[in-house]
């Protein structure tokens, strides 16, 4: 690992930056060479953020902890890829704020894999949800499509599951870091996705899940994918800011139909009528993202 690397996932470690904060930095010294010679106020004019929380924490980045923090990653099967790096995802650079790094631990060459797709719905899935996965994910397996998601309940944890039972892979973005896996009741899932396939964070291993990390992981999935797939999501839902990460980036957005009756389907619907395209098997997908 050379030194600008070095000191580039050294702040990400530091206490609630911010992405723009980080895009400060790089901009005022590109090379990051200043960074642990910085005092309070060049951090605090450099970082947007609230001013009482970097005062207390503004002495951080020269601690030795963080330092011993990084150096343990490698015994603990932890890669740090960050936006310089050549094994970094062409697709993610292309999205609004790409992370500066990520973390990753399992199969790192699925990152080149292609064509990936990210599928994500209700934490509540019906058995029309259920049996439309097992409908449409043995064919999109067959052509090699990679899916995507965030390892929460419902779709996505059906998702990972289905592209294994199918002999396909998959990769997991999960909001906050490896020690704090979330939800708990998906742990062993997770533990077999590290060891077969990959998953992702932005976030520091050490970082635990703040609400606000799920909505910004969406990004990651759908900055990951060539187009997004929604099965069952209510109005206002997560699934639909994924969908939304997905139409300013100019990616393809694939929706289930569904029953009018159901609330799991209001979403799916909206999406149809807003000009995603509706799906019915997995020629559909596959005649987008394959070509």
């Amino acid at each position: 690992m050379d030194d600008f690397k070095r000191r580039l996932i050294h702040l990400v470690h530091y206490p609630n930056i911010t992405w723009n904060g980080i895009y400060k930095m790089l901009k005022k010294d590109p090379g990051l060479e200043k960074i642990y010679r910085l005092n309070h106020d060049e951090i605090l004019s450099l970082i947007s953020s609230e001013k009482n929380t970097f005062l207390i924490h503004s002495d951080f980045i020269f601690h030795e902890t963080i330092h011993e923090q990084i150096r343990q990653y490698d015994s603990n099967q932890i890669s740090v890829i960050t936006i310089f790096d050549d094994e970094y995802p062409p697709l993610l650079k292309e999205i609004y704020q790409p992370p500066w790094a990520l973390f990753a631990k399992g199969d790192l060459s699925l990152l080149e894999a292609e064509p990936k797709l990210a599928v994500v719905g209700t934490r509540q899935p019906t058995t029309y949800g259920r049996n439309a996965i097992n409908t449409i994910f043995p064919e999109l397996m067959n052509k090699g499509v990679l899916i995507v998601s965030g390892l929460a309940k419902g779709i996505d944890t059906l998702a990972h599951e289905s592209a294994i039972k199918y002999g396909g892979k998959t990769i997991a973005v999960i909001a906050g870091g490896f020690y704090h896996l979330y939800p708990p009741e998906n742990m062993n899932l997770a533990i077999q996705l590290m060891k077969n396939q990959l998953v992702l964070s932005e976030y520091p291993p050490d970082t635990k899940p703040l609400r606000w990390h799920f909505p910004s992981r969406n990004r990651i999935i759908s900055g990951l994918s060539k187009g997004t797939f929604i099965i069952e999501a209510k109005r206002k839902s997560g699934s639909l800011i994924t969908a939304n990460f997905a139409v300013h980036e100019g990616r393809d957005v694939f929706s289930l139909p569904g029953n009018i009756y159901n609330p799991s389907s209001a979403g799916t619907n909206d999406l149809i009528q807003q000009g995603a395209k509706l799906i019915t098997c997995a020629e559909d997908i596959i005649d987008e993202i394959c070509t």
